[in-house]
């Protein structure tokens, strides 16, 4: 049992290790798997073909069709330049002034209207480019702009947003992507007013330091400026609307008419295609760019979703070994209530695995019946679960070897040392503390 326990901590720090390097999640999610399996007195062979494949292919199952017309949405929204001419408006809006405010703004909108994270940074980081190089602010300090405004607020905060780390959790507990709507809008403000205040501090420290910007030798324009669509920044922002609309207002329409009841699965299927054919309705005049786009958008989702989807694996390997089980039990045991277990649940399994989803998954899938079971005992309302273990899911699996962050600052051109500073505190470390905060507080109300 002490021996498979410390492999669970060898092969963790092994996978933050070589993802921190650099290393394909792909590769090494297995590799990290095939060490915890080793000394947990498993055949390696059999756990690799078995747990670890089972644990990579349900996932897919399970997200592939939301990772597929999210990266589809975002991939047309991006190539008609409807995405671009609404965050030029908002920047237009705001000002240079405020150039931190105009990086985060945008990102948050595209995040709440569907788009998804890793297409938001291909899109925003031109923009934010330039809005630093007008100001004259250090371009390290991008990185954790677009990571908060991305990876945040939206994503797992606030009610009826489309993100995956919103959805997961109305499997588990019977609960609608606008699930525990005063804790959510409480966490966006204990996430955003600090994390603002810091990323503005650190501007204000770098201006003290006479630091400014450094052009980035690897970013140049390709090839001439898109046409801007016909209706400018409205082609941005009408399909955001119609994408959260869709989610959150039709399903409990057609279960009122008796027409359909559709789970949230369903629910973010139907607003994604809506959120693509209103896009492309909107840009019929650029019909050249919409099949590259579904071509670029399919291609990328393979990319994204493999790279989740291995980290779960690893993660379903650690779930059958010895150690597991006094793991879990700790966090089953511990003091308090099931909303602060749960929260420490989610974020220790996503810093596992490096992905907010994946471990917010693994989580659920081992813990979720039983905090379900006592919330009814309790009398709890199974909201409070949903939108702990949404919260608790951006924090520590935004840690060095989370996909997107390792992605992020490879747009950027930044390296781990030099930005990855500002995302930990702002993405990771706030996060985690108002999770177990708000787990702590509410959990005295039961």
């Amino acid at each position: 049992m002490v021996i498979s326990l410390i492999g669970i901590f060898l092969g963790l720090a092994l996978l933050i290790y070589l993802a921190y390097k650099g290393c394909s999640i792909i590769w090494v999610a297995p590799v990290c798997a095939a060490l915890v399996a080793l000394m947990g007195g498993l055949n390696v062979l059999d756990t690799y073909l078995g747990e670890y494949m089972s644990g990579t292919a349900s996932y897919i199952i399970s997200w592939f069709p939301a990772f597929f017309l999210g990266a589809i949405y975002g991939k047309i929204m991006d190539l008609t330049g409807s995405a671009r001419s609404l965050a030029n408006k908002l920047v237009s809006i705001i000002g240079l002034r405020y150039a931190l405010l105009a990086v985060i703004l945008p990102c948050i909108l595209m995040t709440y209207g569907g788009i998804s994270c890793f297409v938001v940074v291909f899109v925003l980081y031109p923009m934010g480019l330039a809005i630093y190089r007008e100001a004259n602010l250090p371009r390290t300090l991008l990185p954790a702009a677009i990571a908060f405004g991305s990876f945040g607020i939206t994503m797992i905060c606030l009610p009826g947003s489309p993100q995956i780390q919103n959805i997961i959790p109305t499997s588990y507990y019977g609960t609608t992507a606008t699930a525990g709507p005063l804790m959510g809008l409480l966490a966006a403000l204990l996430i955003g007013v600090p994390g603002y205040f810091y990323l503005q501090w650190r501007i204000s420290c770098a201006r003290k330091q006479g630091l400014g910007f450094v052009e980035d030798e690897k970013h140049a324009e390709k090839g001439e400026a898109r046409e801007q669509p016909k209706w400018h920044w409205l082609c941005g922002l009408v399909p955001l609307i119609v994408v959260v609309l869709i989610l959150n207002v039709l399903p409990p329409i057609l279960k009122s008419f008796g027409i359909a009841d559709l789970n949230s699965n369903q629910a973010i299927i139907i607003a994604l295609l809506g959120g693509i054919a209103v896009t492309c309705l909107m840009n019929l005049h650029q019909l050249k760019e919409v099949l590259p786009a579904f071509n670029a958008g399919a291609n990328g989702s393979l990319a994204a979703i493999m790279n989740t989807s291995c980290a779960v694996g690893f993660g379903a390997v650690l779930k059958i070994v010895p150690g597991f089980e006094v793991l879990k039990n700790a966090m089953l045991n511990m003091p308090g209530s099931i909303l602060f277990s749960e929260a420490v649940a989610v974020n220790v399994l996503s810093g596992a695995t490096g992905s907010g989803s994946g471990g917010m998954s693994i989580a659920l899938e081992t813990l979720g019946p039983v905090y379900l079971s006592k919330a009814t005992e309790l009398g709890m309302n199974p909201e409070w679960l949903h939108r702990i273990a949404s919260i608790a899911s951006g924090g520590l699996g935004t840690l060095p070897h989370n996909g997107a962050v390792i992605t992020l600052l490879a747009v950027c051109n930044c390296k781990h040392k030099e930005s990855y500073a500002d995302i930990g505190v702002t993405c990771c470390l706030i996060p985690t503390v108002v999770s177990l905060l708000l787990a702590l507080v509410f959990g005295l109300f039961v």
